[in-house]
C-alpha cells in the first residue's frame, strides 16, 4: 500500500515547471480533500527537494507559503521557473495554477 506521503511527492512531481498548485488541489488529488494541512506538512519534510517540487505547492490564495528553505528560497525558485512573485503572492495566480483535473 502507497503512505500518504508517497502519495503527496507523487502528486508533486506532476507539477510541471512554470505551474504551481495548492495544498487544497493536492489532497484533493490523492482522494483526501481535507487533508491540506498534513500536505503541508508533508511538504515541510520532503527529503528531496527540490526534485520532489515542493516549492510549486503555495495556499489557495496565491500567497506562497512556508518552505523548509525559507520563503526567500521558494520564492527564488519560482521565479527561476518563471513564476512572478510579488510581495509574497504570486502573480496571474490562476494562469500558473494547475488544477487537479488537469494533473490527471
Amino acid at each position: 500500500m502507497i503512505s500518504f506521503s508517497e502519495k503527496v511527492f507523487a502528486a508533486m512531481k506532476r507539477i510541471p515547471k512554470g505551474k504551481v498548485s495548492t495544498y487544497r488541489e493536492i489532497a484533493k488529488f490523492i482522494g483526501k480533500p481535507n487533508a491540506f494541512r498534513a500536505v503541508g506538512n508533508t511538504c515541510n519534510k520532503n527529503p528531496n527537494a527540490p526534485r520532489v517540487p515542493c516549492h510549486r505547492v503555495v495556499k489557495s490564495d496565491g500567497r506562497v507559503g512556508g518552505y523548509a528553505f525559507g520563503e526567500k528560497k521558494k520564492i527564488l525558485l519560482l521565479q527561476n521557473e518563471g513564476i512572478k512573485v510579488k510581495k509574497g503572492r504570486i502573480l496571474n495566480f490562476e494562469d500558473c495554477l494547475l488544477k487537479t483535473s488537469e494533473g490527471r
